[in-house]
This record gives structure tokens, sequence and C-alpha cells, in this order.
């Protein structure tokens, strides 16, 4: 079985670590490949079949799907692949026909049955002739038609038995059956109050994957919604969690998400100012937070100043490592340097259709 795993660009890597990771703590043999094709943001899976008893003796398959869309914290994802091929730079109409030969000769009666509903969801990437919506609809056809041979095929576009992911990125063409349903996997069902601009959950786990963490004490000093601090409690993460938020109506907030997901006792809440950081705190470890940006601060003037002073009284109180992310990258690396830290690790991240810089400091 193949599988195409989506996560945010920039952290491919970390997603495959923790696919394999996944797939060695049940024993699945498998080869994980981030960036199949050179495209961003996808994790190509091929994984053997296996096989359990369950209670009763029975042998059953082991469904990779179910447990991947379950236990990951860094995929939005879970696509079983159907089958992929590239596609000539043709004009629109002989493109769409190329796929529609090429889906009308793909096995799709293995993986649907006639009487089940389906819908295709289109994504293009690339410069291309044809639109998402075109390629979904070519699609469509082509499933249609197939299916047509062996009965009357059902269509449902809003809440389908069966989802099929059309995607052409550049020159290549890949379906595939979206075992992760219309909600992407990083909309997490604890987040009942949303920030303006609160960071994907998949982000945050990458970030606390990043810090490096050993069990000491972590304090997020502009908390927001609380997704980084949520995410890490939910992990079983044992050391004190803290989290700092100027805004009163965003710290409630993230008092509700805590609840939510079952955590509120995991985490200290405090409302305070992140450039009077060393009045709630004496020490910490570690320190992981979305520093404020462009819309999220107002006025982007006020930036340079407000990173200088976060970082200022950082450097009383930090005693391991950081991470952090924005778009304003001078104005951090600036404050970073003049006071004292040393960025060990950096890479681009995609969030939002952004690509924010995100730091690793001590």
């Amino acid at each position: 079985m193949k599988f195409m795993l989506t996560t945010s660009r920039g952290i491919e890597d970390l997603a495959k670590k923790e696919v394999e990771m996944l797939l060695r703590s049940v024993s699945l043999k498998g080869k994980v490949e981030e960036k199949p094709f050179g495209i961003e943001g996808r994790i190509l899976t091929e994984v053997e079949k296996a096989y359990y008893s369950d209670d009763k003796g029975k042998k059953r398959e082991f469904e990779v799907a179910s447990f991947l869309n379950e236990k990951s914290k860094l995929l939005h994802r879970v696509i079983l692949h159907v089958s992929s091929t590239k596609i000539p730079n043709l004009e629109k109409e002989k493109a769409l026909q190329e796929i529609y030969n090429f889906v009308l000769n793909s096995p799709i009666e293995k993986y649907i049955k006639v009487s089940e509903t389906f819908a295709v969801r289109g994504f293009r990437k690339g410069e291309h002739e044809f639109t998402s919506i075109d390629i979904a609809k070519t699609v469509g056809s082509a499933i249609y038609d197939k299916l047509s041979k062996l009965g009357t095929p059902r269509v449902n576009l809003d809440h389908p038995t069966v989802i099929f992911r059309a995607e052409v990125i550049n020159d290549i063409f890949f379906l595939g059956i979206d075992t992760t349903g219309d909600s992407s996997l990083h909309k997490r069902p604890w987040r009942v109050y949303d920030h303006p601009a609160h960071l994907k959950a998949s982000i945050a786990n990458a970030m606390i994957e990043l810090a490096g963490l050993d069990g000491g004490s972590i304090v997020d000093p502009m908390c927001g919604s609380g997704t980084i601090l949520i995410e890490l409690a939910l992990r079983g993460y044992e050391g004190r969690i803290t989290g700092i938020e100027k805004y009163k109506k965003h710290l409630k907030g993230a008092k509700m998400n805590a609840l939510a997901a079952g955590v509120i006792d995991r985490i200290k809440f405090i409302h305070g100012d992140a450039t009077k950081l060393s009045q709630y705190l004496e020490s910490v470890d570690f320190t992981i937070s979305n520093l404020p940006y462009g819309l999220k601060i107002g006025r982007k003037s006020t930036i340079p100043t407000l990173y200088m002073k976060f970082f200022a009284e950082l450097s009383e109180v930090l005693e391991k490592r950081g991470v952090f992310i924005t778009t304003e990258k001078k104005a951090i690396e600036k404050a970073i340097d003049e006071n004292g830290f040393k960025i060990i690790h950096y890479r681009l991240i995609g969030h939002g259709g952004l690509m924010v810089h995100c730091y690793v400091i001590k």
C-alpha cells in the first residue's frame, strides 16, 4: 500500500521521522520518502500489509490509514495512493483529456463500490491553463464513466462516502482516496476559541520537536489561544507548562481550549506582558512561541521595539533553548544577537499562505 501524506512546507523531515517512528511502534515495515517528485509538503509512504487477530481470534488487516490519522501530530492528510503519472505540459483541453484517459484506465473499482457515494476534491499548483475545478470535474467524469460499467454511480458533493483527491503539482498527476476527510488533521477538535492568527497544531508540534525538550519547564510568553501549550500537554509532557498572554480575551480563549482538550489542570496561565517576563518567572528551561507579526501586531513599526524588549527579558530567565517563528527576520535576528543569544537552527515553514522564519536559539 502506498500513501501520500500531506504536511506543512518546511517540516517534511520532521513528519518523515514521525511516520517512521509510528510504523516502528507497531512493527510495520515500510519506506518513507519526503518531498516525492520534488513536491513540498508531501511524504510518500509505502507500507507492507500487516494483520492481527481480534478478540475472537479472527484475522484482520491492520488499518494503516486509521492508525496514522489517529496518532500523527504533524500530518494534515492521509491519502491512499490509487495511481499517479506525469502529465505533459499541454494546452488545457489536451491535458484534461490525458487526465481523463488515465483515470478511466486506473483501478477505481478496487477502492469504491457502485452503491457508495463519492466526490472529487481537486488541487493544482504550478503553471497550468486549467484550474483545480477543471481537474475535479474531469476526474469526476472519468470515475463516473468507469463505474457506470458496473451500475449506477452516486455522486454526493457535500457528504460523500468516498472522497477522491486529484492533484496536479507541476507536471505530476496524483489520484488517491482521502482517508482523512474534508477537515484537515491540523484542525483540532479541542479548538473552541479561534485566535485571529492561531498557529496550526502541526507547526506547534514541529516547534516542540525542534526544541529538544528534556522534561524541563517551558513557557509560551505570548500564548494566544494556547495551541503550543495544549499540544505539549496532550503529549503527556511532565515538565512545568506555563502560558503568558497580554490580552484577557485571548487568555480566556486559551483556557477554554485547554478545558475542551482536557488539559486545563496541566497548564498554568498568567495574564501578563512578555516584555516583563522576569516578573513572572525567575527561570525557565525552554520557551516556544509564535511571535506577533503582521496582522497580529497591528502596527508593524512597533515590532522591533517589542522584540528587543522581549529578548532582553528572556536573557534574564532562559536556561536552555527557545524556538520562535515570525515573518520579521531582520527584527528578530537583531534582537537575538544584541541580547547575547546564538541561533543554532533556522528554517522556513509554510503557514497561512506565508513562509515564516523559524529559529532555535540558546
